[in-house]
């Protein structure tokens, strides 16, 4: 079994000018490995505030995690990490990490993101062992103590759709019925999720963010993991931001999930309930790419909305629930 090293530290003010921070940070794992200096290489940013570089040592490659504390919380990070580890998932073990400062020390699971591995060729060579994590991380993680995914988060995650696609984005506010309309669309979405099972939830799991490893798929950006619907992991996985996949095959993976993880319906109300859960989270993903654009200046992500947008429109006209609703999404759609 794989144990992360947890060194935490919390000493010292923690505080340097943005502008340094990269300094500060490879002078902080210069001392932190014993070594004179090191040449931090950018890997990734993410959506959030974090930054990641990767650095050499004579005998490895290590990733270095910058989260400002004033931005970012790194402790559920180590949590999670923890949990993940605990029960043979692969997580990045924690060399050392300094909450007050905000810089971390990782194992590196390299550049092979599944994103770049997954196509029509090689799903369903690769689908497999994925789905293996998700029924290992819903039936042996513990999720106790984790934030819930009830009904306000999930409410608060819908709202994002109507106050910065519709009011800012599309300039297009609810109307009259639309906003009971709204409401009740809302309402039956987060009691189908919270129908479920509720279990360990990463909240992220995509191809962006799973890594091929000598031990198995790596798993990183956990950090928001919550207690929350059985299948959240599993729609983040097949409705993805790279690659829209047929609704047969959809439809197949959501069979073939049913019969592997511990679910407590029929195969038609799994089909149902993983159709609503990607209502949902399609609705907030929206919702954040057009957040990102209006509050936070990161302009690349509302050009993904268009195809969160189309996983919208497949599925709603699926099910008479959402009659009305599918009228209103038409009404509502645009080019980024």
């Amino acid at each position: 079994m794989r144990q992360n090293v947890l060194m935490i530290e919390e000493i010292g003010n923690g505080q340097c000018l943005i502008d340094e921070r990269e300094k500060v940070a490879a002078a902080w794992a210069a001392k932190i490995m014993g070594l004179d200096q090191v040449n931090l290489q950018p890997v990734s940013g993410d959506a959030s505030f974090r930054r990641y570089f990767r650095f050499k040592t004579p005998d490895r490659s290590i990733i270095l995690m910058d989260a400002p504390p004033e931005k970012e919380n790194s402790r559920p990070f180590i949590d999670i990490a923890g949990r993940l580890s605990s029960t043979g998932l692969n997580s990045p073990d924690i060399i050392h990490f300094d909450l007050v400062q905000g810089f971390g020390l990782l194992e590196d699971f390299g550049d092979t993101l599944y994103r770049d591995l997954i196509n029509e060729d090689s799903v369903d060579q690769l689908f497999p062992e994925l789905f293996d994590v998700l029924n290992n991380m819903a039936s042996r993680v513990e999720p106790r103590g984790l934030p819930r995914y009830d009904a306000d988060f999930l409410g608060q995650e819908l709202d994002l759709f109507s106050n910065w696609y519709l009011d800012i984005h599309r300039k297009r506010p609810l109307q009259g019925h639309e906003k009971k309309l709204w409401e009740s669309t809302c309402q039956l979405l987060v009691d189908s999720a919270l129908s479920q099972p509720q279990v360990f939830v990463h909240r992220d799991f995509h191809s962006s963010n799973l890594l091929q490893t000598t031990s198995g798929p790596g798993i990183i950006d956990f950090q928001d993991g919550v207690l929350g619907p059985l299948n959240y992991d599993f729609i983040s996985l097949i409705w993805d931001r790279y690659i829209a996949w047929p609704r047969k095959r959809l439809e197949n993976w959501m069979i073939e999930v049913h019969s592997l993880m511990p679910v407590n319906c029929s195969r038609d109300e799994w089909v149902r309930r993983c159709d609503w859960m990607g209502l949902q989270r399609n609705l907030k993903i929206v919702g954040i790419f057009a957040r990102l654009k209006y509050r936070d200046d990161k302009e690349g992500y509302i050009e993904m909305i268009p195809r969160f947008y189309q996983y919208l429109l497949d599925v709603v006209p699926r099910y008479p629930e959402f009659g009305e609703f599918h009228q209103l999404l038409e009404s509502a759609k645009c080019a980024p």
